[in-house]
């Protein structure tokens, strides 16, 4: 008996040999160098995960400018030389930036296939999300951000406000509330009419409410998203699969009606979801629980790390402060609270330099994206001095982060200068170099090419929005002003900007106007 299990034994751990030998690949002459990695299926998956910039540095220094990872059933081009960027953005007729991401979409928030291809619509998404997110579009946005941040700044958090003693909070935890209720109410409208509604107080508070209730059901479900995107089904994660389901109960087309001033982004999609696809009433509204992630998931972390930043350097803070200072003197706004509100528009906001500076560094040494592109067939990719092969289904993939944390091109690359982005005059810079050569990419949170985030100018101004309005409306500071910078979460790696690994204290008190 002992005898016959060690057989079959013996047999079985054999034939899962031959079967992983036989399914690796092998490179062939013409491609990059290839790391398999030492486990079947996943390869490089969990070095790349423990610390995809490190792991990246490693291979980069092994292989040189570019080389191939197994990760996770999928070979992944790995392409290093900020240099040969622009050979990449040249093979858009051999690369596919849509089908990594309508795959990713489909399976993490349980619609149906938004590739026009697969029969499911023939909406065009990108171009829905440049029509209301840019142009004409982005001023109402701004307007309604704008509105609706003082709205929960100042009114809906009057409990905590009542006296001019310190409020104290995480900064994770208030700028999650803050950036999704005034985000929520911005994109989703209101379910009262701030005008004319008689039982307005009351409507507010049940609305905060709701909206409060689905932050927590976010967090749940946006905890997971990892595990999505590296192709885990969602009914493992019970908790959070019932969180998704909430989130798309709260926006299906029926709910949505009922409420005032939705914006334009919302009411398109909810058009074209009726008119141009076969998805049913809850497939329809996980398309909306997917914008609503792609509109909170980075600008959250982004708010936070771009006000912790400047709370831990006087000298960002006095240049911050002066700057606002100077733009609401100039656009002759007045500072109050007696109902009035800051009003900015577009032109003002984008004629801050500093701001936009500040934002930028936070954002350099917070991001951690992925920019993707999957071969439609066999062919050649040519850089700048070499060719390598490519195969069908296989993916080339840009990691900015390496690219953020050269000290080649930013000195001291580790540590937050509020000034980086900008030149002798106080202006935009745009002038950076490595190896003594000027870059055409040298700051991609938002990705590049014709796949760059359609968001990325809302998701700035209202990161600046916020700040102008902390800044004009209270007294801040760190409970420590000692505290460790939090280090990144790496299991977000590849999804953007990284949110701390923990939280940390600062305290407000409206300032005495």
């Amino acid at each position: 008996m002992f005898l016959a299990s060690w057989i079959w034994g013996t047999a079985i751990i054999l034939c899962c040999a031959f079967c992983f030998l036989l399914g690796r690949r092998r490179r062939r002459q013409g491609e990059p160098p290839l790391e398999n990695g030492f486990l079947p299926y996943l390869g490089c998956a969990l070095q790349f995960g423990a610390n995809p910039l490190e792991f990246l540095k490693e291979k980069q220094k092994k292989h040189g400018h570019i080389f191939t990872c197994h990760v996770a059933g999928k070979y992944i081009h790995f392409l290093t030389d900020p240099f040969s960027y622009c050979a990449l953005m040249r093979q858009g007729k051999h690369l596919d930036w849509k089908k990594f991401h309508f795959a990713t979409s489909a399976k993490a928030f349980g619609h149906g296939s938004i590739d026009p291809a697969e029969g499911n619509t023939t909406e065009n998404f990108h171009q829905t999300f440049i029509r209301t997110l840019q142009g004409n579009a982005l001023d109402a946005l701004i307007e309604a951000m704008m509105e609706n941040l003082q709205y929960v700044m100042l009114q809906s958090r009057t409990p905590k406000l009542q006296s001019n003693t310190w409020v104290t909070e995480g900064l994770y935890t208030f700028c999650c509330q803050v950036m999704f209720e005034s985000g929520f109410l911005t994109l989703f409208g209101k379910e009262f009419n701030s005008n004319n509604d008689k039982n307005l107080s009351s409507k507010q508070e049940t609305e905060r409410a709701h909206i409060l209730n689905a932050l927590e059901n976010f967090k749940e479900f946006d905890k997971i998203f990892p595990a999505l995107v590296a192709g885990l089904p969602i009914h493992l994660f019970k908790s959070a699969h019932s969180a998704r389901e909430k989130l798309g109960e709260a926006l299906l087309h029926k709910n949505l009606l009922k409420r005032d001033n939705l914006s334009e982004l919302v009411t398109l999609r909810m058009f074209l979801n009726d008119t141009l696809s076969t998805f049913d009433d809850m497939e329809k509204a996980k398309t909306h629980v997917a914008v609503l992630w792609a509109s909170q998931a980075n600008t959250i972390p982004a708010t936070f790390w771009t006000l912790f930043f400047l709370l831990k350097s006087p000298e960002a803070m006095r240049a911050a402060t002066k700057e606002v200072r100077s733009i609401l003197e100039s656009a002759e706004e007045n500072i109050s609270l007696d109902g009035k509100r800051i009003s900015l528009n577009r032109k003002q906001l984008d004629n801050m330099p500093i701001l936009d500076s500040i934002i930028k560094e936070a954002m350099r040494l917070s991001s951690a994206s992925m920019t993707f592109r999957v071969a439609k067939e066999d062919f050649t990719l040519h850089l700048e001095n070499d060719f390598y092969n490519i195969r069908k289904d296989d993916v080339v993939a840009l990691y900015p982060q390496l690219l953020h944390f050269d000290p080649e091109i930013y000195a001291d690359p580790l540590t937050f200068k509020y000034d980086r982005f900008l030149n002798e005059n106080g202006e935009e810079k745009t002038d950076f170099y490595r190896n003594g050569r000027k870059l055409k990419y040298y700051y991609m949170p938002f990705g590049t090419g014709i796949a760059k985030c359609p968001g990325r100018l809302f998701a700035v101004h209202e990161i600046k929005q916020f700040l102008t309005l902390m800044l004009s409306y209270f007294e801040i500071e760190l409970v420590d002003n000692d505290v460790k910078c939090p280090s990144l979460d790496q299991s977000r790696a590849g999804l953007g900007i990284l949110q701390p690994s923990n939280d940390i204290d600062f305290r407000y008190r409206l300032k005495c106007l």
